[in-house]
């Protein structure tokens, strides 16, 4: 769909023809004289409408007024937070077949990122997959314009919401496919879609690449599929040749089946959605070549699934991973950190100055921090805090976890150098602690997004989550970088949500 920003008073706004006009009233409303305001003030006045964020009031061809519908939106202290609960309590109306056009005014000047927050609303609520479907209505929304009483003053916050709407879109999509349509190998064709944008570059390394490379873990997770794995390298290139990049590595498990420790029948659908770390770092680099920031990333995804048959790995083999280490695979249904294991000690190759891990790891992460926030792990202070303020920036949050050393006690082996899994307690925990063990003394964090990556029930599907989180990081670090080792000046990011 297509975002336009435009400077829109009150009285402006009610002369755009649209099928829907949505109007954002913060707390302390001023109304002008405009027949939109004498409406928002009449309302107000006789408590048919609140300013508490999400209380709403329809109208229908409201005199003096172009558009054919029009609803007044509480929004609040007027945060992002605050816009966002707002764009989300008229969601039915974005998604209404007959809107096709909508304007989103706000009443008075936005705070920082509410431009963003509501043009990721608005996405978010008229998203509709349609992509293994042959009866379903597309987004009918096709344009939404963004009306602000200063335009220019928002212009930067309004291409960071329009190119993480083109980020977290990438990341749904692919989450949400059927497992035999996304595939490893169509996931890594979903990667070199990405190598026509701009500053991007991509490379697939398949089964005889990875044997080479020693990655052993890797291997073992792949072989009970027929499916072939791939591992995905993708390279944003926005700084100079000598800046250290920052690496992202998602955990790319296009289905999981637990393997030869196979999980329950009930619910086992949803084990498409273990790639989200994978979509979720497919999405970032989506956003970053609209946005160009003057950064070096590198993204790497294991992309495999997880089978049991005659070949599949056993719960007591050993494998020896691409670092040398040894592991015994207790847990077949522990995949994910098998292949994280040889993708973060790949990692290592480009001195990165920050590695940063995805995935849908594991279930004590749900039980621990709900849907709400996603688990945290990290050897390095500052880059614990960045995380964190990006999350909340980008609301998208994230809670740090500790990692004391103990909680690796569990992982010790009599056959191996380590087990990939502990007992029960601490089940996030001993998980970030298997992966600590393959970064050396590179700044890691490790983001689980078991409980965040996607909703199940009637709500079920990718969040796109946290492609906010990462390219808010991103955008962050990039600002951090002295002038001289950017590369040449980049484009904007396009008014254009794909």
């Amino acid at each position: 769909m297509n975002f336009d920003l435009k400077t829109l008073d009150l009285a402006a706004a009610a002369s755009e023809k649209c099928d829907l006009l949505v109007v954002l009233l913060p707390e302390g409303f001023k109304p002008g004289k405009d027949a939109l305001s004498v409406l928002a003030a009449l309302a107000l006045k006789n408590g048919d409408l609140l300013t508490k964020a999400g209380k709403h009031l329809q109208l229908y061809q409201a005199p003096a007024i172009a558009a054919r519908r029009v609803v007044l939106v509480g929004q609040g202290d007027g945060s992002a937070r605050a816009t966002r609960q707002a764009v989300q309590a008229v969601a039915g109306a974005l998604k209404a077949p007959q809107t096709k056009r909508a304007v989103l005014c706000f009443a008075a000047e936005p705070a920082a990122g509410a431009v963003s927050a509501a043009v990721l609303a608005v996405a978010d609520a008229s998203y509709v997959y349609t992509a293994t479907k042959t009866k379903v209505e597309a987004r009918s929304l096709g344009r939404c314009v963004v009306g602000v009483p200063g335009a220019t003053a928002v212009r930067t916050d309004f291409d960071t919401g329009v190119a993480l709407v083109a980020g977290v879109e990438f990341a749904r999509e692919w989450g949400n496919r059927p497992a035999n349509h996304a595939t490893p190998t169509l996931l890594a064709n979903a990667a070199k879609t990405l190598a026509k944008l701009p500053g991007i570059q991509c490379k697939i390394h398949g089964p005889a690449e990875v044997a080479r490379l020693g990655m052993g873990a890797f291997l073992a997770v792949a072989r009970g599929s027929e499916e072939p794995l791939r591992f995905i390298e993708l390279r944003y290139n926005g700084a100079s040749k000598d800046q250290a990049p920052v690496v992202l590595v998602g955990k790319g498990i296009t289905f999981d089946t637990g393997g030869i420790s196979i999980k329950p029948a009930a619910e086992m659908d949803e084990m498409k959605f273990d790639m989200g770390g994978a979509a979720s770092v497919l999405g970032t680099f989506r956003a970053l070549a609209e946005l160009q920031p003057a950064i070096n990333v590198v993204g790497l995804v294991p992309a495999c699934e997880n089978m049991p048959d005659g070949r599949a790995v056993k719960p007591g083999d050993v494998v020896t991973s691409m670092s040398g280490q040894t592991v015994e695979i207790l847990n077949t249904d522990a995949e994910g950190r098998l292949v994280l294991c040889d993708a973060l000690t790949y990692a290592a190759r480009f001195k990165p100055a920050a590695v940063v891990d995805i995935a849908t790891l594991t279930g004590a992460c749900v039980i621990a921090l709900g849907g709400v926030r996603s688990g945290l792990f990290a050897n390095n202070e500052a880059l614990a805090s960045a995380l964190h303020q990006a999350g909340e920036a980008a609301q998208d949050p994230c809670w740090r976890m500790p990692l004391d050393d103990e909680y690796a006690d569990g992982l010790k082996s009599n056959f191996a150098d380590m087990g990939n899994v502990a007992g029960r307690a601490g089940g996030s925990i001993t998980a970030a602690k298997f992966l600590q063990k393959f970064v050396g003394e590179l700044p890691w964090a490790h983001l689980d997004i078991a409980g965040t990556a996607w909703k199940g029930g009637a709500a079920k599907g990718a969040t796109g989550r946290p492609v906010g989180l990462l390219v808010h990081y991103l955008l962050e670090q990039s600002r951090a970088l002295p002038a001289a080792k950017a590369a040449t000046p980049r484009r904007t990011a396009r008014a254009r949500a794909a």
